[in-house]
């Protein structure tokens, strides 16, 4: 069984897709084809009920973090009780990302994407302290090509990108925000909450965004695109004004301060000067009416780079957002129920078909080289959870002649002695299942 840590486990084709492919390899006869999408389909309904109860454990817990919610609580939990349902969302949040296949990524290695020059030039910051508690997984790691603008042309630019990332954060209290001397009103989430993303085709360098913390700014080389043509048209106004500036002080140190500290400062006016204060009043709004032109249009420059900002950041978010806090919980379920689901039926068709007794490595393997001779597509296989989860639907066997009351129980897969794998035959196996529906209930 051979190791491949430039694959991913995840298998990209729909399950009906695999199940197609499998009956088209041709090693099924014309009566076993039939058997076989029987098996497929009530194994599909097996795992979508099992996973079912998943979904409501998460609903539960999630309950008292939900900022969506639309419901009241009727009872009020403790801290412990709130850190015991944030535990639990927290690590079944992680074991559903596992089982659809998806990779987890640290802190660490976020650091380093953020530390990254970004698509959109703007200097972010995030900051992890303001979690109590973050889990960040992301599945399909691929190269794409996209146009980006440099100077007066757009050039072909090669990026890395995540198909799917899943986060989630869970906030700190209020009163962690209010000892930071924080405005709670101008936060884009709210204290004590938890906010759970699954976004689509997210650049590698560009993950910051997509947590509601991150602070923008511009980069040094926005602020001197501002900067520059700024000081440039300040100095025509400066020059224009410095004389009403001059007269404006010499007027108010001969007045105040008398002609001799007037005359220490070169600042002298005439008499004329001293008589005209209309003259001195027109100084006064000519330079306010420069400089505050000058001003409004400085800060509409930069409202308009900010707006620009902005908008680059949503248009990255916006259409890139697949489902947010409960609806996410409801898409990973049923992306892990398709992914063990896939994982089973290979194994099972794979196993059944096979001429000769195949061990776990063996087994592994075959189905690497079957996925990338049919689809062209390389995958790291994890033979492992699909073998478990086979041996793990066991029920009774009931066959002509055998007692109900004394009938064993059987698994789906088992071991020979020798260590290799064996399934029961189709129509065996759709009766385990079909006995294990048939008790998931027992009111009657």
């Amino acid at each position: 069984m051979a190791s491949h840590e430039d694959r991913e486990a995840f298998i990209p084709y729909r399950r009906t897709d695999i199940i197609e492919l499998c009956i088209e390899d041709g090693k099924l006869s014309p009566q076993q084809e039939e058997k076989f999408r029987d098996f497929c389909t009530i194994l599909s309904a097996y795992y979508h009920f099992k996973l079912h109860h998943d979904l409501e454990v998460f609903k539960d817990n999630y309950a008292p973090f939900n900022p969506d919610a639309d419901t009241k609580s009727r009872v009020e939990y403790t801290k412990s009780e709130q850190l015991d349902m944030e535990t639990k969302v927290s690590s079944r949040f992680k074991e559903i990302l596992e089982r659809a296949n998806y990779c987890p990524m640290s802190k660490a290695t976020l650091k380093d994407a953020f530390d990254d020059s970004s698509l959109i030039e703007l200097k972010t910051d995030v900051d992890f302290d303001d979690f109590d508690r973050m889990v960040c997984f992301t599945r399909g790691d691929s190269k794409k090509t996209i146009q980006v603008k440099k100077l007066l042309k757009k050039v072909d630019v090669e990026i890395d990108t995540y198909e799917r990332v899943a986060l989630l954060i869970k906030c700190k209290p209020r009163q962690y925000f209010e000892a930071q001397k924080v405005d709670i009103e101008k936060l884009n989430f709210t204290p004590g909450k938890m906010y759970v993303y699954l976004y689509k085709n997210i650049p590698k360098y560009d993950l910051e965004f997509i947590f509601p913390n991150v602070k923008v700014s511009m980069t040094l080389k926005d602020r001197l695109i501002l900067g520059i043509p700024a000081i440039g048209g300040a100095i025509p106004i400066l020059l224009k004004v410095i004389p009403e500036l001059l007269l404006i002080f010499g007027v108010i140190a001969f007045i105040v301060f008398g002609p001799s500290f007037a005359r220490d400062l070169g600042l002298i006016p005439s008499e004329e000067d001293i008589n005209n204060m209309t003259r001195i009043l027109v100084g006064v709004l000519s330079m306010g009416i420069a400089l505050g032109g000058f001003s409004f249009r400085q800060y509409t420059n930069y409202k308009n780079k900010q707006l620009k900002f902005q908008k680059d950041v949503t248009e990255t978010l916006f259409f890139k957002n697949l489902s947010t806090n409960i609806g996410v919980f409801q898409s990973l379920i049923d992306a892990a129920e398709e992914e063990e689901c896939k994982e089973i039926i290979l194994v099972y068709y794979h196993l059944l078909t096979a001429n000769i007794p195949l061990s776990a490595e063996q087994l592994d393997d075959r189905i690497e080289g079957w996925m990338e001779e049919k689809f062209n597509t390389k995958i790291d296989f994890d033979i492992r959870g699909p073998l478990d989860n086979l041996a793990e639907i066991r029920s009774q066997l009931i066959k002509d002649g055998v007692d109900e009351a004394t009938a064993p129980e059987v698994p789906l897969l088992s071991y020979d002695e020798d260590g290799c794998c064996k399934v029961l035959p189709l129509e065996d196996a759709k009766q385990v299942i079909d006995c294990i529906w048939d008790n998931a209930f027992m009111y009657a």
